[in-house]
């Protein structure tokens, strides 16, 4: 059963993953704007109106936008990296060799390695398999002769709500897929090849990565 419900702003920018008792909180207390998805997720029916002979309910709705502004531009807030996260953003595919792996057969690799100074961030991170990950070793791809075979990019707020993998209705999920930007990690088939980016070498690796992060 999906259980969850994408709070939005009232501009339609997500803000959370809440509980059903939280959205009819919103509901009952006149919070909800607007909604959207094309079936309720759920009917709550509550007491009995004895005057008018009929009994309370609450359709709540997939989508459901807040009144009200928020105190902080969301679009500024940079999503968590997580392992999880990470694997799904690069669609299980080892960023060296192209192979489609489980995710315990992957690990999260840094580009400008760690021991280098390479941030735990997602401008540097990429997945990974052991074996790619092993022959990189401390070494920029550049220097592995290792090609990168796509790039890394920090995910939108929009793909972010799709990394975190809840399992969420298909209209929620066509929601958000439809405002990524074009031609994001997630819309394409797994195994997917992009062109390969300009070499890393030893002396330039962080400013490609600054220069990748700024033109995604």
């Amino acid at each position: 059963m999906h259980s969850h419900v994408l709070q939005l702003d009232i501009q339609g920018t997500p803000q959370a993953w809440i509980s059903l008792e939280q959205a009819v909180l919103h509901y009952a207390t006149g919070n909800v704007a607007w909604e959207d998805g094309a079936l309720p997720l759920a009917t709550l029916r509550g007491g009995f109106n004895v005057a008018r002979g009929v009994q309370s309910r609450i359709d709540v709705a997939p989508i459901i936008a807040l009144r009200g502004a928020s105190k902080i531009n969301l679009f500024d807030v940079v999503p968590g990296v997580t392992k999880a996260k990470l694997l799904r953003r690069d669609r299980h595919t080892c960023a060296y060799c192209a192979q489609v792996f489980v995710d315990r057969d992957l690990q999260c690799e840094h580009v400008m390695p760690e021991s280098r100074g390479g941030p735990w961030s997602w401008t540097n991170l990429v997945s990974a398999c052991a074996v790619c990950n092993n022959r990189k070793a401390a070494r920029t791809p550049e220097e592995a002769g290792m090609p990168l075979v796509y790039l890394p990019y920090v995910p939108s707020r929009f793909e972010n709500f799709l990394l975190e993998g809840r399992n969420i209705r298909a209209d929620v999920h066509e929601w958000l897929a439809k405002r990524l930007p074009r031609g994001r990690r997630l819309q394409w088939p797994r195994g997917h090849k992009e062109k390969s980016p300009p070499p890393v070498g030893p002396t330039d690796s962080r400013l490609c990565l600054v220069r990748l992060a700024v033109s995604e």
